[in-house]
């Protein structure tokens, strides 16, 4: 058994020097483990996340104990390492490491590399004096050389023992590989709000502090606990407050630099650890690298081939090289890789940052945005179209997935003003992302951003302006019937009936707000009866007629009742999952509203479920079911009825807007 120098049982010493290693204590232990089972063990993990810091202070552990050596080598050159330059620097190690104890190492003193049969009979010369440890360090620039070598070394010295640390595991039989992942972010229960990341964090960071404990713990989740990205940053806190760090770092990361004194070259700054690992990849693999970085969140091995083939980049290598960058952490793989659609893609913050700043160097951004504009439209075109053919499942699983590249090309829109009606096509057609799904105020914002930058009478702009004053009418109504008053004209103009009957939708809300039930049945009347079935880009004639049933409620029960039966008996509720759950909440809020309480029960219990049939956890909830539940427990409290709020789904950040109480 291996055994580090603080005794056979205990765990190990791990650290070379205090403090060298934060938030590692089982990573070592696990790496203890596969030493003492196994002849090699590979560390592996993106750049920067501490192989060669690990390796080095379990290696500074193991040393101390008896009999035991540790022969350490790290190819030279980098990217550039000669052919054979690996196990010339062993052959050169072994002399330095062992020849001082009379043991002579065969080669030693060759001029040119040695052969691997050579660095064989080294190693195996080296194994008779004692127990001995070859730790192979940041082997990447040989990678090839380095399996070759190994292997050999395992068939013919039984009693070598490897380490080696790389971005990739060696592909070898014997080998077992111990992944290295990022420091926890977040803390744990007992951990004070002081995770692994904010620990380093806080080890390393200069200017004396004390620091806000928020702010540190932004920078972490941020540099998403890469360690030697948490220490630069850290080592800039002697020239900005945390809080700016945190601010700068949102725009880009591969500024950092600084690292310790004697560190490697790669590690003194972000830019070049990096970039050490873009180096060593063909072109094809770093053109796929830098054109993907221009996503914002995950990608699909689809969405990627559409992104980045072309330009000498054929569609058949996209997937390999995802599958390479994926291996040495540069992408990061999401989902179940088995499954039927494949596993999506996301790129590492600092690898992302990186790949932008290649593919602004090459000229190819705005070809790159232009791409991630028209796929972020066709998304959101099959996004409305899965709502509107029933399968709102679906729908809104893509949505979830896709929404980082759908916010970030409104970003790019801005900066390009011929992406413009391409984005506000894609933000109008998730209409029901911003309305139904607690996404009100980035929904308002972008619509109001690119209405400013986009014509005035152009057919986007008339349909942005009414779903921009519902999704404004809640915090600004002002605004918001301003807004409806420059889109009626346009669409009496265009004579689009659609658009007509969803701005009396909102008219309808407004008058709810203002407490006029009356008012507000009269203009959902009109979007009902406006509105054509099946029409795209907004709610259905069903969502207005339950609309209409809760505000006849207060003044008419009989056609209220009515109106809930019209809700759910209209063709669009069918494959609306939605505008069924608005109808069956609004009959049974009338049949409550009217003395059948027991009857009302009923209907909300199957309502609901049936919501969750139709859209399971953890899918997010549509605006309606609290209120169902509201309604349930209101019922089964005993609640008096003229205590009830009745629910209407108006835009908000985080839940439906309840209207006050209108009558008895």
């Amino acid at each position: 058994m291996w055994k580090c120098a603080d005794g056979p049982d205990g765990p190990p010493a791990c650290d070379a020097r205090p403090g060298d290693l934060v938030g590692r204590d089982g990573e070592t232990a696990r790496l203890r483990e596969l030493l003492a089972a196994h002849r090699l063990v590979t560390v592996t993990g993106p750049a920067g996340v501490g192989k060669s810091a690990l390796a080095a202070a379990f290696c500074a552990a193991l040393s101390g104990g008896p009999g035991c050596r540790i022969v350490r080598v790290r190819p030279p050159g980098g990217a550039t390492a000669p052919a054979g330059a690996l196990a010339a620097e062993l052959v050169r190690a072994l002399r330095t490491h062992l020849a001082p104890d009379g043991v002579r190492v065969p080669g030693a003193g060759a001029v040119r590399a040695p052969a691997p049969a050579d660095v064989a009979r080294a190693a195996r010369a080296a194994a008779r004096g004692g127990r001995t440890l070859l730790l192979l360090d940041d082997v990447d620039p040989v990678h090839t050389e380095c399996a070759g070598l190994v292997q050999r070394l395992l068939m013919d010295v039984p009693e070598a023992r490897v380490l080696v640390t790389s971005r990739a595991a060696l592909g070898l039989g014997e080998e077992r590989v111990l992944r290295l992942a990022p420091l926890r972010t977040v803390s744990r229960d007992g951990e004070d709000g002081r995770s692994p990341a904010v620990r380093l964090f806080l080890a390393r960071a200069r200017g004396g502090g004390p620091f806000d404990l928020s702010a540190v713990r932004e920078v972490c989740r941020l540099l998403e606990g890469v360690p030697l990205a948490v220490e630069l940053a850290a080592g800039q806190t002697g020239r900005h407050s945390v809080a700016e760090l945190a601010r700068l770092l949102r725009r880009h990361q591969c500024w950092l630099s600084g690292g310790r004194p004697g560190a490697p070259r790669r590690h003194r700054s972000l830019r070049s650890a990096i970039g050490s690992a873009y180096a060593l990849h063909e072109r094809p693999v770093r053109v796929v690298w830098a054109r993907a970085a221009v996503f914002s969140g995950s990608f699909t091995e689809a969405a990627a081939v559409f992104l980045c083939a072309g330009g000498g980049v054929a569609p058949h290598q996209v997937p390999g090289a995802l599958a390479r960058l994926a291996a040495i952490g540069v992408l990061r793989t999401e989902g179940d890789p088995g499954a039927v659609h494949g596993p999506r893609y996301r790129m590492a913050a600092a690898a992302r940052d990186f790949g932008r700043e290649r593919l602004r160097a090459a000229g190819e951004f705005p070809v790159a945005v232009e791409r991630l504009v028209t796929h972020a439209r066709r998304v959101a075109e099959v996004a409305e179209n899965l709502w509107g053919a029933g399968s709102q499942r679906q729908a809104v699983r893509l949505l979830a997935e896709e929404q980082d590249d759908l916010m970030a090309v409104a970003r790019h829109a801005l900066e390009r003003p011929e992406h413009i009606p391409a984005a506000l096509e894609a933000v109008l057609a998730l209409w029901f992302w911003w309305v139904v799904y607690d996404h009100a105020e980035a929904g308002r914002d972008l619509l109001l951003t690119l209405l400013g930058r986009c014509e005035e009478d152009s057919p986007p702009a008339v349909r942005a302006r009414w779903l921009a004053a519902w999704l404004t009418a809640p915090g600004d109504p002002h605004a918001a019937r301003a807004l409806l008053g420059r889109a009626w004209p346009a669409a009496v103009m265009a004579g689009d009936d659609a658009v007509l009957g969803r701005i009396a939708h909102v008219q309808g809300m407004l008058a709810l707000r203002d407490g006029d039930p009356v008012a507000a049945a009269a203009h959902f009347r009109e979007a009902a009866d406006t509105v054509p079935p099946h029409a795209p880009g907004g709610p259905s004639a069903a969502v207005s007629l339950a609309a209409l049933a809760v505000a006849e409620a207060a003044f008419d029960p009989a056609a209220a009742r009515r109106s809930a039966r019209r809700a759910l008996s209209h063709p669009d509720v069918r494959e609306d999952t939605w505008a069924c759950l608005l109808a069956r909440y609004a009959r049974a809020f009338v049949d409550d509203r009217h003395g059948r309480r027991g009857r009302a029960w009923h209907r909300a219990r199957r309502a609901l479920a049936a919501l969750d049939t139709d859209l399971p956890a953890p899918l997010p909830a549509p605006h309606g079911r609290a209120a169902l539940h509201g309604l349930i427990a209101d019922i089964e409290s005993g609640a008096a009825v003229r205590d009830r709020v009745p629910f209407v789904p108006t835009p908000r950040p985080a839940c439906g807007w309840a209207i006050a109480k209108i009558g008895n």
